[in-house]
């Protein structure tokens, strides 16, 4: 028996709240199991802390303020997070000595269910780990972007190549819908992010290229030549809300891109740069856009230094989404260079490794944004309708980064990640996760990361009238009128070596004065996450983080959210124990706020 301690407890209307977890032997496990595709077994196991389930039955009985979530999509950390340059610097076996391999052999996966409710006595407390099986190792990486109500999950599995569709309209328990196997995407794998449409259907990303190398015929028909699994080229997908494929559509095109910035290993007779990661929506305007990022089987199969600059992508995709089943694109845009372009390291050039993309909201507006990882830089395009969208640099992350190192001088290899318009379209919000020593150079100590808030409104609201363009030195540091300018910059994790957030995500969630939530076009917190992938050799601390925005839109570290265990702000999933068991540490990719579907209107 696995017992896990508490070892403080907290007096709130005199109820005793525990600041860790009871005795695994209170838990009482709840499998629910559905067949795959293949005939076998797939599952996820719920581990709820005990009086979690009836606190969320009181508040729906109108006892109590009702429960807001945060779910987040964590693996578990093992030997196999060991990158290979931490390999080579082993002593002896990979046994010895066992913290400098992680936690040894594979646990299972899961996701897991925070209380976010404000004011909570359990506010930051691990409520349920729902751990997925059999498959391990599947490097939990992106859900979808928001949850609205009625909402399946989308969580898809990097490695494994598996996207699980979760049930969350009975929180804090979990249930499974669906899975979807790689056999079942054959034209694609590596799953990244997913777009829930207001059917309930989703798109989503597949970065990699077929499971198999060769041609792939698609659902409508198209063939296109692939390199093979985690290769080139990927692909989107449409999942019903059970998890049921609608439909595979390619996101290469049927003439060859640019051979020269395009490079595919092993080598494609038609070279593209498809390899969709970040995905966003239109449905008013029948436009999808997507961002291609790298060919990532140099990131998951062989994790050392990719051979080439050219293996991360610079180019942006749109769609033509009048068929809904039936995605085309409609363009492929490479991102311009800018003023640094051309330094030592090409990898740093502005355009590099175009990670995410985000849309504006708001009906009177069409534009979009993109950002690149290795580049530092984003960019935008007034109109994702157009046939032959124009995108611009709009900001360069130098213009701040003094804000989160005084002693940093460029925003090149600050590693951004997770990029998100507010409801509103007047702010954008990014996450970094800040620059590696050395990466500048060996004289380069390194930048800590954080998230920042831009002001967009004067940039969006002049539609197609926009004149911002970063096309000098002096633009990288004052981009000028009527581009984005900051509105806050929060350091978050100062040890550059471990890694500041990768990911996040908006609280669109609000309590109204009837007791039940109600989607909010001014979101009051955020929350991220501070990890990437481990066998990349970067990867963060683990922890997950709540931001507050206040109304004049500055940042602030939530110091009441709180981990349970070490008493310090924000959840570290770097521990012994969880519901489910002694597995250690874990790695939280990903969150999205929620709540049961009987507490929101």
């Amino acid at each position: 028996m696995a017992t896990v301690v508490a070892a403080l407890a907290v007096i709130a209307g005199g109820v005793v709240i525990p600041t860790a977890f009871s005795a695994q032997a209170d838990i009482v496990p709840q499998r629910q199991t559905i067949k795959g595709s293949d005939g076998k077994d797939y599952w996820v196991e719920n581990h709820v802390v005990p009086g979690a389930q009836q606190a969320s039955e009181d508040a729906a009985a109108g006892i109590g303020k009702r429960p807001e979530y945060l779910v987040v999509w964590a693996g578990d950390e093992n030997v196999a997070d060991t990158a290979v340059p931490q390999v080579k610097k082993l002593p002896g076996s990979l046994a010895k000595p066992l913290d400098a391999v992680r936690n040894a052999a594979p646990g299972p996966d899961f996701l897991a269910v925070i209380d976010a409710t404000k004011g909570s006595p359990a506010y930051g407390k691990v409520v349920n780990t729902a751990t997925v099986g059999p498959l391990v190792e599947n490097e939990p990486h992106h859900m979808q972007y928001a949850w609205h109500k009625g909402n399946t999950i989308f969580a898809g599995g990097l490695f494994s190549a598996a996207t699980y569709m979760f049930d969350v309209s009975k929180l804090p328990a979990v249930g499974l819908k669906g899975i979807s196997l790689p056999t079942q995407t054959a034209c694609g794998s590596v799953p990244d992010a997913f777009w829930v449409n207001k059917d309930g259907t989703a798109y989503g990303t597949y970065m990699g290229g077929p499971v198999a190398p060769g041609p792939c015929r698609y659902t409508h028909g198209e063939v296109r030549s692939g390199n093979g699994f985690a290769g080139s080229p990927g692909e989107v997908v449409k999942f019903a809300p059970n998890g049921d494929l609608i439909d595979q559509s390619p996101a290469a095109t049927t003439t060859p891109e640019d051979p020269q910035q395009c490079l595919d290993m092993p080598a494609l007779s038609s070279p593209t740069c498809a390899n969709p990661h970040g995905i966003q929506v239109r449905e008013d305007l029948k436009t999808m856009v997507t961002s291609d990022y790298a060919e990532p089987r140099n990131i998951i199969l062989d994790p050392v230094k990719a051979p080439s600059p050219q293996l991360r992508r610079t180019t942006l995709r749109t769609w033509d989404i009048s068929d809904p089943d039936h995605p085309v694109v409609r363009s492929v845009k490479y991102m311009p260079v800018g003023p640094r372009s051309g330094a030592e390291d090409p990898l740093h050039n502005e355009n590099r490794a175009m990670m995410e993309t985000t849309v504006t909201n708001q009906p009177a507006h069409k534009g979009a944004f993109t950002m690149s990882m290795q580049g530092g830089a984003i960019y935008y395009t007034p109109d994702i309708t157009a046939k032959d969208p124009v995108w611009r640099e709009v900001y360069d992350l130098t213009a701040l980064v003094k804000k989160l190192d005084p002693a940093a001088t460029s925003g090149a290899g600050l590693n951004g990640g997770w990029l998100q318009t507010s409801p509103d379209d007047t702010t954008l919000y990014h996450a970094v996760m800040g620059r590696q020593p050395g990466a500048l150079g060996k004289n380069d100590k390194g930048t800590a990361g954080g998230v920042i808030a831009l002001d967009i409104s004067k940039l969006v609201g002049a539609g197609t009238g926009t004149t911002c363009s970063i096309d000098t030195p002096a633009q990288e540091t004052d981009p000028g009128p009527g581009c984005p300018s900051a509105k806050s910059v929060l350091p978050i994790n100062g040890d550059e070596k471990a890694g500041g957030p990768h990911w996040g995500a908006l609280d669109n969630l609000a309590l109204g004065q009837d007791g039940f939530y109600h989607e909010t076009e001014q979101p009051q917190r955020l929350s991220t996450a501070n990890y990437f992938v481990s066998r990349t050799g970067l990867d963060g601390d683990h922890k997950v983080c709540m931001e507050d925005i206040a109304k004049n839109g500055q940042l602030s570290l939530d110091t009441d959210f709180k981990d349970e265990l070490t008493g310090e702000p924000c959840v570290d999933f770097n521990r012994a124990d969880w519901p489910h068991g002694p597995f250690g540490n874990a790695k939280p990719h990903s969150q999205l706020f929620v709540t049961a579907d009987g507490d929101v209107k």
